[in-house]
């Protein structure tokens, strides 16, 4: 064996060694995997995608373009992790082989593929085919093992945002939450909503930053998303704890703790920086005037309160500074829907507010007039 077929048959070795740690830890591994050459050059492919995607001139447009993304990725992932096992199989084979160098390669892609059109006799090029054969078992095995979980964590993850519509409307908003319960008399539902939301960011925690895939699979719904809804169901407690500090539930103070908790840890996986404790009086980019205007609404739809708006603001900033930053670049990140109270977006000039459907009852069968989806403000 010459000098430079011992070295190719090293470069073969290291990099399927390589390529194995890396799927390793990508899909065996419970701990984030955010380095190697797949992960790399899927954020690469992200932010390709993304720019492709704000061509479109329309948010419907670009989700729909979006919402194709992330699967695409996980096919690109699974592509080349093979393509590695190919090369550095290709090269053991052309170093401990007689065929040429082209022909080695097509002897792995037939091994890895257990196709069997391309063989070489001998007892090491077959014992190389065989252990081609298997890698590509293995690496086909695990991702196939692999779409169950990431899509069985990705329904736990809908079946909340979906419930979410008739609570909090479309894109989700808080004060709409806390509203759409007072006006049907249902506020003793919240202490149950807010416990099931501390358990979902629990989940996604752990989830989203095992599988960071997770973050960019869209909803089905346009207008549906995960941190739109969990935006709405924080800001909906932290005005309850802020308007109501003798009356509101414990429930919503875990489920915001929880929440913020959530959003730091997926924020420390995919590297947004954020201040892990900030002062209770920090600025937040919400205007005061947009909180009263809430504060206002909740009053027509019957709910009562303890404090006036004014008074209320220093708490509600101190509950909202500790997820407002992250939960912005989050959802700028994404190009989550432009929800009210969900930070800019790079592509959106307004945002949209929830749609509350039609009072219809049987003495006034065509209810009150529709509202309409106006724009509105995503700071």
């Amino acid at each position: 064996m010459t000098s430079l077929k011992i070295l190719a048959a090293l470069a073969g070795v290291a990099v399927i060694s390589i390529d194995l740690l890396d799927l390793v830890r990508a899909l065996i591994v419970p701990r984030p995997h955010v380095g190697g050459i797949v992960a790399w050059s899927s954020r690469g492919l992200r932010r390709l995608y993304g720019a492709l995607a704000a061509r479109r001139r329309t948010f419907g447009g670009r989700d729909a373009m979006l919402s194709a993304g992330e699967p695409l990725i996980l096919l690109w992932r699974l592509l080349v992790w093979l393509a590695l096992g190919l090369a550095g199989f290709g090269l053991i084979i052309w170093s401990v082989g007689r065929v040429g160098f082209e022909q080695s390669f097509v002897e792995s892609g037939s091994s890895i593929f257990t196709l069997g059109i391309a063989s070489e006799p001998g007892a090491v090029p077959s014992l190389v085919a065989f252990l081609a054969a298997g890698f590509g078992l293995v690496v086909v095995a695990l991702q196939i093992a692999y779409l169950p979980a990431l899509y069985d964590a990705f329904n736990r993850r809908e079946t909340l945002v979906t419930l979410l519509e008739s609570r909090a409307g479309t894109p989700a908003w808080g004060p709409e939450l806390l509203a759409r319960h007072a006006l049907v008399g249902i506020e003793g539902n919240l202490p149950r909503l807010y416990a099931d939301w501390e358990r979902w960011s629990a989940d996604v925690a752990e989830s989203h930053t095992t599988y960071p895939a997770l973050l960019w699979l869209r909803s089905p719904h346009p207008t549906n998303s995960w941190v739109v809804s969990l935006v709405a169901v924080l800001d909906s407690a932290a005005m309850l704890l802020a308007l109501n500090p003798a009356t509101a539930p414990p429930e919503a103070r875990l489920a915001v703790r929880m929440g913020f908790t959530c959003l730091r840890d997926i924020a420390r996986v995919i590297r947004i920086p954020f201040d892990a404790d900030p002062m209770p009086d920090s600025p937040i980019g919400l205007p005061f005037g947009d909180f009263a205007a809430a504060v206002d609404r909740l009053g027509s739809a019957g709910m009562t309160t303890e404090r006036t708006a004014a008074e209320a603001w220093p708490d509600f900033v101190g509950w909202r500074v500790n997820y407002e930053a992250i939960a912005y670049a989050l959802a700028a990140r994404i190009d989550a829907p432009p929800g009210p109270w969900t930070g800019p977006r790079p592509h959106e000039r307004e945002g949209l507010n929830p749609l509350r459907p039609i009072d219809r009852r049987p003495d006034q069968p065509e209810g009150t007039p529709a509202t309409r989806r106006e724009p509105g403000p995503t700071g």
